[in-house]
Parts: C-alpha cells; sequence; structure tokens
C-alpha cells in the first residue's frame, strides 16, 4: 500500500465522486489542521474557514469545538486502523512476517512528508482529564491497537507453541515498541526509529521461540550443600 505524499494519514483517500458535505468538510479539516499544528493552536475561525463552511453550520453539526476534535479523532480512528491492518497482512502470510512488517509501514509513514506523530498521543498530550471525550478517544484506538497487534501474537504463538499468557505479554510490549518507534521518530525526524524498533522486535520474536534455558543456568550455578 502506497502513502498518499500530499495526505497526513499513510494511506491513500478515495477520491468520492460527489463533493463533501460541510460536515464532512469540518471533520476533514478539524482532522488537518489539529494533526499538523494541535488542539489548542487551531481556532474555530481556522477550521471554518479551511472547511469554507460557517460557524452557523458548525454549531449546527458541533456542540462545541471539542466534541469537533473528538468526532475528528474517531474519524481517523477509522482510517488508520483500515490502513494499518490492510497493511499489515498483505506483508507476508505468516504472524512473524505480518508482526515485523508493521515496522516496514511505519518506516513509509515516517518518511512520508504529511508525518507529525500520533495523533491520539499528541491529542492526549493537550488534553489534562482522563474522562474528556478526546482522551476517551485515544484510550479506545489505542486498545483496539492492542487488540489487533495481540490477534497476531495470538497467531505466532499458535504457530510455534507458545502460551496465551507469553502472547499476551508480547502484545503489550509489542505496542510498546510500536508507540515508541513513533515517537522518537517524531522527535528525530528520522524514519530509521522505524528500524531500530524492528530489530528490537526480532529480537523478542527470537526470545519468544527460543527462551533461555533456565534449567541449564541453574546447573550451572554452584550448589550450596557442597
Amino acid at each position: 500500500m502506497k502513502i498518499a505524499k500530499d495526505a497526513s494519514l499513510p494511506a491513500e483517500r478515495a477520491e468520492s465522486a460527489h463533493p463533501l458535505g460541510p460536515r464532512e468538510r469540518l471533520l476533514e479539516a478539524a482532522e488537518a489542521l489539529i494533526y499538523s499544528g494541535g488542539i489548542h493552536a487551531t481556532g474555530v475561525d481556522a477550521i471554518v474557514r479551511t472547511a469554507g463552511a460557517t460557524r452557523k453550520s458548525f454549531y449546527s453539526y458541533f456542540q462545541s469545538k471539542d466534541a469537533l476534535v473528538a468526532a475528528a479523532l474517531e474519524r481517523r480512528h477509522e482510517r488508520w486502523m483500515n490502513w494499518f491492518a490492510h497493511g499489515t497482512l498483505s506483508q507476508g502470510r505468516t504472524a512473524r512476517t505480518h508482526l515485523l512488517g508493521m515496522f516496514d509501514l511505519l518506516y513509509e509513514w515516517f518518511a512520508a512528508p504529511g508525518f507529525h506523530g500520533c495523533a491520539f498521543l499528541n491529542a492526549s498530550g493537550e488534553i489534562a482529564s482522563s474522562d474528556d471525550p478526546i482522551r476517551v478517544v485515544a484510550r479506545a484506538h489505542k486498545a483496539a491497537l492492542l487488540r489487533f497487534i495481540a490477534e497476531r501474537c495470538d497467531a505466532f504463538a499458535a504457530e510455534h507453541r507458545i502460551g496465551a499468557r507469553s502472547a499476551a505479554a508480547l502484545a503489550r510490549q509489542w505496542l510498546v515498541l510500536v508507540d515508541g518507534a513513533i515517537g522518537v521518530a517524531l522527535i528525530s525526524g528520522s524514519a530509521d526509529a522505524a528500524r531500530d524498533a524492528r530489530a528490537a522486535a526480532q529480537r523478542l520474536l527470537d526470545h519468544a521461540v527460543s527462551p533461555p534455558q533456565r534449567s541449564a543456568l541453574k546447573a550451572q550455578r554452584p550448589s550450596l550443600s557442597n
């Protein structure tokens, strides 16, 4: 899957056969402006102007700017997850190639001109309350991402006869690597963060398949009874 050169998302957006309505234009404008500039730095006037809408139409669809931001993030969540899931499953035929392929997808995204990090982590950093609808959407996005990763980790575990508990731990660690790579790529400006994370991820998989032989290590220790 190719990344659209001028899009903020790492997925080509299908062009609609019909012009977008005011609500969709507001959502699209809010998503683009907030992703590139942040929530607090983006005013309603800028969103309305970019959308080619009016304040009256804005308030006919959304009670507040925060409500619009939450809806825009929900929209982005659907598009991002569709891109990530489709791209992951097209990487190969085994769970291992799917899991490692995630970082190849991330590399492409990081290298794209419109990359500004994770929209959901960015938004959470601007919102203090954990109960805020924006934080709720961000949390739901990460939960969905973890579920998808866990599905691939479960498949990997089945291929290599690894226990369910180990597979669950692997999925949580994988999410940390994914989000860590996104954060490092944003701060450093280097797409190589994805390759570094991929190398660490490969070691995790190798460790899961061939864990340290604890019994052998125990046998090498001096006996306290001697």
